[in-house]
This record gives C-alpha cells, structure tokens and sequence, in this order.
C-alpha cells in the first residue's frame, strides 16, 4: 500500500510540473517583451547574420503587384484580378524564441497581401469545424454537407474534406467565374484539351489550384453559415492578441446566399486579388499558437490533434500536410525533416520549429532562400 501511495504522490508531482510548465510559458500580450538573444540562448552574432541575410534578399517580385500577378499567370485562359489588391512593401520579419521576440526588421506593423499563405489559416476554419462538431469526420465525402450541384457526379461526389485540404481532389467545375481548368494550365496545351480531360481519382495526385482551394473557403462558409473572417476573429485573433488591422477578402463576384443573407466567400490566397491582409506580428501569433499546440495561455483554442493532423504528410504529396508545406523529404536540404511552413507568393512565410521553440516569419523574401535563412536562425540556437 505504501509503494502504490508513493507511485500515486509521484504521479501527482509529474502532472502538476506538466501543468505549471505549460502554464509558465511565455504568451505575448498587447506588449510583445523581446529578450536579448543570448537570454535565450541563441548567438547575437549569428541571429544578426540571419537578419542581414533576410534584409538583402528581397523578392524579386514586382513591387507593384497587379502587374506581378499578370506577369505570374499570363498563361491562363482569360486570366482577371476580381479581388482587392495592394503593392508590396520591403522585407520585413520576426524571429521568436521561447515566445519572445529576439529579432526583427523592416515594418512589422506593415498590413501586406500574403496570398498562399492564407491557406494555413482556411486549413484552420476546418479544424475549428472539426473541433465544434460541424464536421464529423475530414475523411467523409463534402457531399453529405454541400447541397446544390457543385459536387454533384461521379468524379465530384467522392471528393473528401480531406482532398480539399490536400489540394488532391482534381474537383471539376467553376466557382466565381473562374473553371478548374484555367488556373495554372500546362503552358501549351490547348483549351479543348483542358476541358475534356480525363480525370484523376481524388487522392493521388497533388495539384496547386486556387480555384479548388476557394472551393474549399466556399464549403466552410456553407458549414459555418457564417463570414469565416468573423469565425476566424472570435476563436483564434481576438484571443492570441492580434490586431484589428488584418482583413481577409473574397472577390467582386463572390456573394453567397446563406440562409437568405448575402456573404463573401474568401479566397485562399491571393492568384485573383483578395485573400488574407496582414501584418508581420500577426503572423507571429499565428505561428507560435501552432508551435504550442493550438493552446494560448490557459485556453486550447484548436484542438492538439488538428495542430497534429496538419503536419501529416498526405498521400498525394509528402511534403504537403493539411494546407502547410512539410520538410519531411527534405523540401529544404540540411534543415530537421519537422519543420514546417505556411508559403506565400513574392516570398511570405511562417516557420513553426516545434524542437527549437523557434517561429520565424519572413515577408518578402526571395522564395529560393528560405531553406538557407531556416538554417541560419537555427545555427543560433545554442
């Protein structure tokens, strides 16, 4: 009996140390403290180098962006800008160790366009829905959800929440005025071909297409029945601190009528304009929710399982989870294989270092030098 009373108190001991250990952790409030960086073990010298590094290599992309988006997508059949757009600013970023801020440069408070990387933050309003019981399972059919013709048919009705989430549906149709088949095309294949394509069973293949991930937005809304920026605001920004700043738009023609009232579907990035307005330490908070588990102080505002669940490689693409892009086949050379990454266009990302308790978010830098900028923050850590 006494043996079983000690194992009990030492049990008792380890949850509690479990519990304080969390709870002790570092959550920014409206005032985000910054430590130096050896406070936190990293090397001031190299953190430096790192943020040189960002600041030198900025994007190639044009400073003004219309015209970057009809350079990018001249290819498309009758390719428009239907959603709100803005010119670029300059390099910006944050680097976060233990929950502060160690490093920073250019205008953190800047409200950019951050096109793809707005698709970490869709994934985010399915594991919310996941969460509250809207969704029972991302593996059933979005049929059983949807009503209307949109996943009607052979081919469309066996499309899963989690092949939307995959970019692995090879849905078929259009969606605000905008057909599958016009976004990123093969470059010389001929119209007629597109659209009489064979198509492929959803979850083989791995394709990069807005208008399947605006498909995916336009589901959610249905589900919700409500704006997803609202949902987005009350269970995850509001809470994390973030600013009132971000605005997350859909286009001209994206109107939906939910139970009588008309609203915007959002985009999930920005290949047509609109998608996710936001600002450098908003993005911060966003990553260092994921990088503790989808818990912010003494609230688990997304499930652990979710924050799990989107950093499994799918079938279709090993480097791609649930809308975040995956280092486990080594996306990026000599950087850990759990590293993992919301991307954006012209070179906006978010980078979650669970082993670390690092998050480092860069805007505007040259998408090619992202795996050596990773590599350098993490040759700081000491």
């Amino acid at each position: 009996m006494k043996i079983i009373s000690s194992l009990k108190f030492i049990l008792f001991l380890l949850l509690t140390f479990t519990v304080q250990s969390v709870y002790s952790q570092y959550y920014p409030g409206p005032v985000w403290q910054s430590k130096n960086p050896s406070e936190v073990k990293m090397n001031a010298a190299l953190v430096d180098s790192a943020v040189s590094f960002a600041l030198k290599n900025d994007s190639k992309t044009n400073y003004n962006i219309t015209a970057a988006l009809k350079d990018s997508y001249k290819n498309e059949p009758d390719y428009k800008i239907t959603g709100p757009v803005q010119d670029r600013g300059k390099p910006a970023g944050m680097i976060i160790r233990n929950g502060y801020i160690v490093a920073q440069w250019g205008d953190i408070n800047r409200v950019d366009m951050t096109f793809s990387t707005t698709k970490s933050y869709l994934s985010t309003m399915a594991g919310l829905a996941l969460d509250k019981g809207l969704l029972k399972n991302v593996n059933e059919p979005v049929i059983k959800y949807i009503g209307g013709d949109t996943f009607k048919g052979d081919h469309n009705s066996k499309i899963t929440w989690s092949h939307l989430l995959t970019q692995s549906s090879d849905w078929s149709g259009c969606l605000f005025g905008v057909c599958d088949w016009a976004d990123r095309p093969v470059k010389y294949t001929h119209v007629d071909e597109l659209k009489t394509r064979k198509f492929i069973e959803p979850g083989t293949n791995f394709e990069y297409n807005d208008v399947r991930v605006n498909l995916l937005a336009y589901s959610l809304l249905k589900v919700w029945k409500r704006p997803l920026p609202q949902i987005l605001k009350e269970h995850i920004m509001d809470p994390i601190g973030a600013s009132d700043s971000w605005k997350w738009y859909g286009y001209e023609n994206s109107k939906v009528d939910i139970d009588g009232k008309m609203i915007e579907s959002v985009s999930g990035g920005g290949h047509f304009g609109g998608g996710l307005f936001i600002n450098t330490q908003d993005h911060a908070r966003f990553g260092l929710l994921f990088l503790r588990n989808g818990r912010w102080n003494d609230q688990q505002l997304i499930s652990e399982d979710w924050v799990g669940a989107v950093q499994q490689p799918s079938a279709a693409n090993k480097s791609y989870g649930y809308m975040w892009w995956l280092n486990a086949e080594g996306r990026y050379k000599d950087v850990p294989a759990n590293i993992y990454t919301a991307d954006g266009f012209g070179g906006n990302f978010i980078v979650v270092d669970k082993d670390r308790d690092v998050v480092i978010v860069a805007r505007w830098l040259e998408p090619s030098k992202l795996g050596e900028m990773i590599k350098k923050v993490i040759a700081s850590v000491e």
